[in-house]
Parts: C-alpha cells; sequence; structure tokens
C-alpha cells in the first residue's frame, strides 16, 4: 500500500510538471517546492524513510534551501544539504554529478544513510566493491527510500544487468501433482471440481483452473516424482461462494478434511478437501482485514472473470473459482523471501508473518509457509513441481546459467515429445523444483496457447 501512495504521488507530481510545460503556470521554483513539500508529508507520515529533493546547482540551491526547510519543518521533517550524493546503480551515475540535493528524514534514517556512505568507501578502498557488493548497496539505499523490492528490481534493471525471471514474461502459473492413477484423478478436477481439459498428453494432462492458472497431473511412474513422495503442498481455491462449495462438495461423497466454520471478523474463512490421493484444496474466501488491505482489491478485479464452465461436469451451474494460491511449506520463510522478490521478482500482496503470498499472473499466487503452523509439514522430497510459463524462456535459462542464479537440475533446456514444449527445472529453496515452460505449436495444444495468447494481465 505504501508503494501504491508514492507511486499515486509521484504520477501527481509529474502531472503537475506536464501542465507547467504545456501552460507556464507553474514556474520550475514551485514544482521543486511541491516535491519537497509532497514528499516531507510521506516522510512525517511514515511511508518513507528518506525522501531526495530535485538535484540542482549549488547557486541555486542556496536560495531554494531557505524555503524547502521552512516547508519540511512544517511537517516536523530534518534536511540535510548533500554535496556529494551516494552514487549507487539504482539511479544514473551522472543524476546530481556537481549539483546538491536535500535529503528528507526523520529520526536515524540520516544515520543509515551515512553508514550506506562509509561502507560503499570502505569496500572501494578494499577493491570489494565487485558486481554483487555493488548490487547489495543499491537494494540498501532502495530499502532507505522506502521503494518496495519489486521497484527496486525495476530500477536495477534500467541501469544494470540485473533481471529477474519477471523480467522475461510470465504468462500463467502452472502447478504439477503426481498420481498412480492419473484417469481417476482427472475424472475428478474435470467432472466433481468443474476444470477444463486443455491439453491431454497422455501422461499429463493439462486442466484450466482460472484465467492464467493451469494445473497439471502427472503420471507419477513418468514424472520427476512418485506419487509416494510427501505431499508438501496444498492447493487453494479462492471464491466467495464457500457455502454452496461446502455443500455440493459433501453432496460428492468428496473427502472433508477440516470443515467449514466461518468466524465473525477473521482474515479468512474457508474448509479444506482431499482430493483422490491426497493432496489437500482448500476451499476460501479473504475477508477485508488489516492483513488483505493489499490483496482484497487484486482478488475483487479477478471476481467476475472466472472461466466458462465445461459441459462435461457434476458441478452446479454458476459454481465458480476466480483465483488460486499454491501453498508451498517451509522451514525458513524469513530465509527465503530474497528468493521470491529478487530471483523470481514476485511482488508480495500478503504478509501474514508466518505465511507470505505472492503474485505470480493475473490470478495466480504462490505462498510460503512456515511448516510449523500448516497444514502440511517441511520434507526433503515433495511431490509437486511449481511451473511458470514464460514469453521468453530461453533467455531466462541463459541468465540463470550465466549467473548461476539458482542449482539446475540438467544443462540444457529439453524439448518435450513430439516439440510440444520446451521446459529446464531449477532446485528452489528448501528442494522445491521450479519448472519454466514454453508449449510449441502443436495440434494437443491448440486450445492451450488459444488461451495463453488471449489472456490479458
Amino acid at each position: 500500500m505504501r508503494f501504491i501512495y508514492i507511486s499515486l504521488l509521484l504520477t501527481i507530481i509529474m502531472s503537475c510538471k506536464s501542465d507547467m510545460k504545456d501552460n507556464g503556470n507553474i514556474d520550475q521554483y514551485s514544482y521543486d517546492l511541491g516535491v519537497v513539500g509532497g514528499f516531507s508529508e510521506l516522510v512525517a507520515a511514515g511511508v518513507k524513510k528518506m525522501a531526495f529533493s530535485s538535484p540542482m546547482k549549488p547557486e541555486k540551491m542556496d536560495a531554494f534551501i531557505i524555503e524547502a526547510e521552512k516547508i519540511a519543518k512544517r511537517h516536523g521533517v530534518s534536511v540535510y544539504r548533500e554535496k556529494d550524493l551516494l552514487i549507487t546503480d539504482l539511479f544514473p551515475h551522472d543524476v546530481a554529478r556537481g549539483l546538491d540535493v536535500l535529503l528528507l528524514y526523520k529520526g536515524t534514517a540520516f544515520d543509515v544513510y551515512q553508514k550506506l556512505k562509509s561502507d560503499q568507501k570502505l569496500l572501494i578502498d578494499n577493491g570489494r566493491y565487485n558486481e554483487a557488493a555493488q548490487l547489495n548497496i543499491s537494494k540498501r539505499l532502495g530499502r532507505l527510500l522506502s521503494y518496495s523490492p519489486r521497484k527496486i528490481n525495476s530500477l536495477l534493471t534500467e541501469q544494470t544487468s540485473f533481471r529477474t525471471m519477471d523480467d522475461f514474461g510470465i504468462k500463467a502459473h502452472n502447478l504439477f501433482l503426481y498420481y498412480k492413477d492419473l484417469k481417476a484423478a482427472g475424472d475428478f478436477y474435470t467432472q466433481i471440481m468443474g476444470m477444463e481439459l486443455v491439453a491431454d498428453y497422455e501422461m499429463a494432462l493439462i486442466l484450466r483452473m482460472t484465467r492464467d492458472s493451469y494445473l497439471i497431473l502427472v503420471d507419477a511412474t513418468k514424472g520427476m516424482h512418485t506419487a509416494d513422495e510427501p505431499k508438501s503442498v496444498a492447493l487453494a481455491l479462492l471464491t466467495d461462494q464457500l457455502d454452496e462449495w461446502y455443500d455440493y462438495l459433501k453432496s460428492q461423497n468428496v473427502k472433508i478434511k477440516y470443515d467449514y466454520k466461518p468466524k465473525e471478523g477473521s482474515a479468512h474463512d474457508g474448509f479444506v478437501v482431499e482430493d483422490p490421493e491426497g493432496y489437500l484444496l482448500e476451499m476460501e474466501r479473504f475477508n477485508q482485514h488489516p492483513e488483505n488491505e493489499d490483496f482484497v482489491p487484486l482478488l475483487e478485479y479477478d471476481k467476475g472473470k472466472e472461466v466458462n464452465q465445461h459441459s462435461d461436469r457434476k458441478l452446479p451451474e454458476g459454481l465458480k473459482i476466480h483465483s488460486t494460491i499454491t501453498w508451498l511449506y517451509h522451514k525458513d520463510v524469513l530465509g527465503i523471501e530474497g528468493f521470491h522478490q529478487d530471483i523470481l521478482g514476485l511482488e508480495l500482496v500478503a504478509d501474514q508473518g508466518w505465511t507470505k503470498i505472492y503474485q505470480i499472473s493475473g490470478t495466480g499466487y504462490i505462498a510460503i509457509v512456515d511448516e510449523r503452523r500448516g497444514m502440511n509439514k517441511y520434507s526433503e522430497k515433495k511431490a509437486v513441481s511449481v511451473g511458470f510459463i514464460l514469453d521468453d524462456l530461453e533467455g531466462w535459462f541463459n541468465y540463470v546459467s550465466d549467473h548461476n542464479v539458482m542449482p539446475l537440475r540438467e544443462d540444457e533446456i529439453s524439448t518435450g515429445p513430439e516439440s510440444k514444449y520446451r521446459a529446464f527445472v531449477g532446485y528452489g529453496p528448501e528442494n522445491y523444483f521450479y519448472e519454466f515452460d514454453v508449449f510449441l505449436p502443436h495440434e494437443n495444444n491448440t486450445k492451450l496457447l488459444d488461451y495463453l495468447e488471449s489472456t490479458i494481465h
């Protein structure tokens, strides 16, 4: 929410600047003071730890700082005139060359800034200011300026060779589950759960859950995992029709693991069922609640855009899901946040402390869960692979290989039977398999490719 607030303010400021150029009603001096006023309010409110004024020549700053300090003081914000701005890869290196910048801050933020400068100097003096050190200093400055991890990644991408998976185009999310009886699993998900079969590879079935979230059921005798491995995953199917789903699934004799017991004022409600081989499906609704304030608006956007039901199903007319969450169970939730934010480039949309939810696609989400409080426990082996359908698979593979982003299962991209797809697999945190795919033109892929091409995020 803080990032949205900052982005909105910057949009307003830049619009004012555009208007100034068009009609001349606002001079540059007034505009720059407006920037100081806007950022001072954000710093005072705790939305930003520190902000920078526009860079300007020293002789111009001599006059400007007098009024700027008055504005900042009204907000209880301190001002420091910086003649040697910290240079990092967040911004062009010449952005403030020969220019002065005002630092707007409260509390210990200025001490943090000074420590950043001294740490950078020490690294340079000792010949240790390598690419990794530059990246670290840049990210520390970004966090001091209260930029979101996604914004920091975006700025670094503009200035350096740094990339995340998100820069290579995420088309959709797909989840691989492994079965002894593939046909029974397919019948359950198509007929009982109402999901559409969009590709049949015989050893794997690809089902469309939402607009850009897919479920791939795999014959465990032919996949990367066995059906006997622990099922350290749960799949949440988000819906506002919990009462209807509960009654319907009970009528179909689906095994209920946790009953539906809604509570007034809870952050989320739901119930849990088991599929034919014991994978957990959580039918869930996220409610308006402080911990969901950034998440609920995203989910509201997806409501009313659910995918069409297909004819071969028992699902009552009108019963739908609008989004999915793949829950993964970890020992060290805090320690692996960086993988999802800085390697995959995903945006954190809900933080429950012991669970953290990231957006993958328009309707697909992934969550890391503290196994001490989740429905499943951590296990070294697990019958699940987490998948991403990308625009530029080769580009991401080359980046992962060149920068040692994650260990790879194989040293090249593999091509599937009959050239239906290309893919590679990396080992993610705590030994989850992450598969990256692109699906190729083939008669078996016609419906899948049509959906992928028509998806609008």
